[in-house]
């Protein structure tokens, strides 16, 4: 389990193997002491398995594997030597839980249609420039979108600002912009999408429900 809170950006140096099975290493951080082998690590969403680890100056590289339906359903297909990736270790029993409750399990791809700037809020001495950006969902995953529901992408959690059909918006704070990967995100881009895991449970029970009726 992880929390969309992002610890590391990460960097691909390398991508071997095929379409069925293709190993991914990246630079991080991350002191290589306490990543063991095996080790769970969400990868701009998906929950990947550290299959190798090496100590490199200012941290390590590590290997994960991503098999055949990780490739389809995710972006990790498209990733190549220099692609940057939003990192966060698995949750440990007493880590303090700041965003919401979030797999790894990728339910699909978002697209973002735009990216502006939040210009309103000058006259309040805390306020600070964000970024709205507007993403279309796939429409079987629309309706698990809830406003002020939480949504996580790229492995970032956040808060749902607007809903209309498969439309909806997040706002990005500077800090957010500076230390994840959405700082180089524009239209046209696509982001690991995961559903909030308590709205996937509710539609399933609600499914189950309707059926028994019948």
């Amino acid at each position: 389990m992880f929390t969309g809170l992002v610890t590391d950006v990460g960097e691909v140096v390398e991508v071997s193997g095929d379409d069925r099975l293709r190993r991914i290493r990246i630079r991080s951080a991350y002191d290589p002491a306490t990543i063991a082998l095996g080790a769970s690590i969400a990868c701009s969403g998906p929950c990947l398995t550290a299959v190798a680890v090496e100590r490199v100056a200012g941290g390590c590289i590590f290997a994960v594997d991503a098999a055949a339906e990780t490739l389809a359903l995710t972006t990790v297909g498209t990733w190549g030597e220099g692609t940057r990736v939003n990192l966060e270790r698995s949750l440990k029993i007493g880590d303090e839980l700041g965003g919401h409750l979030v797999t790894g399990h990728v339910d699909g791809r978002a697209e973002i249609v735009a990216r502006d700037a939040v210009t309103g809020g000058e006259g309040d001495p805390q306020w600070a420039p964000s970024d709205r950006f507007t993403l279309r969902a796939p429409k079987a995953l629309a309706g698990f979108i809830a406003r002020k529901g939480s949504v996580c992408l790229d492995g970032t959690s956040l808060t749902v600002n607007t809903v209309a059909d498969d439309l909806f918006s997040v706002l990005l704070i500077p800090h957010t912009l500076a230390v994840t990967t959405w700082g180089q995100r524009r239209a046209g881009d696509a982001l690991n999408l995961e559903v909030d895991l308590i709205a996937r449970y509710a539609a399933r029970l609600t499914e189950a429900r309707e059926t028994l009726a019948l």
